[in-house]
């Protein structure tokens, strides 16, 4: 059956376990969440020994891994076994067929052992929903399908992880991490956790931290580039692509042109969206930066911003090395890139 992360975590805080856990989808950072709660949490140290197994999809097989599910714990109510990079087990990725033998953990999957705790981190993405096998695990098992968010739910991911940590963080520092950080979850934890340990909860985690501690510039990144174009502060825009071509490893082109890009094709938004106000939602923007939209939108007709989305493709096949002839670095090809948004 299929459960929440919340539903599953409190089951656990609560020692209410199932058989078997299927722990599936395309986000890493939950997943690893459950498994390594139960692997902390269920035994104790002693129990641990005897009847705590760890193996890797790639590393066993079906009916090795099925054996030991038969067994009963040793003086213990239950004995833990976890499947890691379980998307690697053949009998996971097997489809349904006639001919084809029983698949062993269907036939386990029909009666479980109550005192083992079987559990599959399957990550990446899913078992097949149509198969015999997904069937088995949506009515004997614990199915959490764990999806990745999209990017412009990161700060209010980043919020919550602070507040329920007993932090508080600036907007700005909120969107500066998802920015440069993605919706990579573990990328962004681990940030964050590092922010914890070197910030008191009595202080409010801003820029300054950032710089500091996670190694993204408060004067120059992103952000501030987009703010510079958007007024067309020349000098502005050319001191910030001063710095990240003296520091490509912390702000590699990929990046710096993915965050371009979503900026003007968001302004070509705006021209389209009579009433401003809605704007924020209609084009997923943080309202922390709807003025900086408006005023690039003033500043930059339709036609400019098609010539800029153009220039924009066409500096990312050169960074590839398509129609590079000169054989540009990624400073020089920036370099241009901002000069021909600028004019």
């Amino acid at each position: 059956m299929a459960q929440t992360f919340d539903t599953i975590l409190r089951d656990l805080k609560n020692k209410v376990y199932a058989p078997v856990y299927l722990l599936q989808g395309e986000e890493p950072y939950y997943i690893d969440q459950i498994s390594d709660y139960l692997e902390k949490n269920v035994l104790d140290e002693m129990e641990k020994e005897f009847n705590q197994t760890i193996v890797y999809g790639k590393d066993t097989d079906a009916l090795t891994l099925v054996s030991a599910a038969k067994r009963y714990p040793m003086m213990s109510n239950y004995q833990l076994i976890i499947v890691k990079e379980a998307q690697d087990l053949k009998a996971l990725n097997k489809k349904d067929s006639a001919n084809d033998e029983l698949n062993p953990i269907e036939v386990y999957l029909q009666n479980p052992v109550p005192s083992t705790i079987l559990v599959f981190c399957f990550k990446y993405k899913k078992i097949d929903g149509r198969s015999k096998l997904a069937k088995l695990f949506d009515t004997k098992a614990v199915v959490f399908e764990s999806i990745k968010l999209k990017e412009s739910a990161i700060p209010a991911w980043v919020k919550n992880y602070c507040t329920q940590n007993h932090y508080k963080i600036q907007d700005q520092a909120n969107n500066l991490i998802a920015e440069y950080l993605g919706n990579d979850l573990s990328k962004v934890s681990n940030a964050l956790d590092k922010l914890m340990i070197n910030i008191p909860n009595s202080e409010t985690i801003n820029t300054t931290h950032i710089e500091t501690y996670i190694g993204i510039s408060k004067e120059y990144n992103v952000f501030e580039l987009n703010n510079a174009l958007a007024r067309k502060d020349v000098l502005k825009a050319n001191k910030i692509i001063q710095y990240f071509g003296a520091n490509t490893k912390a702000n590699p082109l990929v990046l710096v042109l993915a965050n371009l890009y979503s900026f003007f094709y968001k302004v070509i938004g705006m021209h389209a969206i009579p009433n401003r106000k809605d704007a924020g939602v209609a084009l997923g923007i943080n309202f922390y930066f709807v003025g900086e939209y408006e005023t690039a939108a003033r500043n930059y007709s339709l036609p400019k911003l098609v010539s800029i989305i153009a220039c924009l493709r066409d500096t990312d096949l050169k960074s590839k090395g398509l129609g590079n002839t000169s054989a540009q670095t990624d400073a020089h090809l920036l370099k241009e890139l901002i000069y021909k948004i600028l004019h």
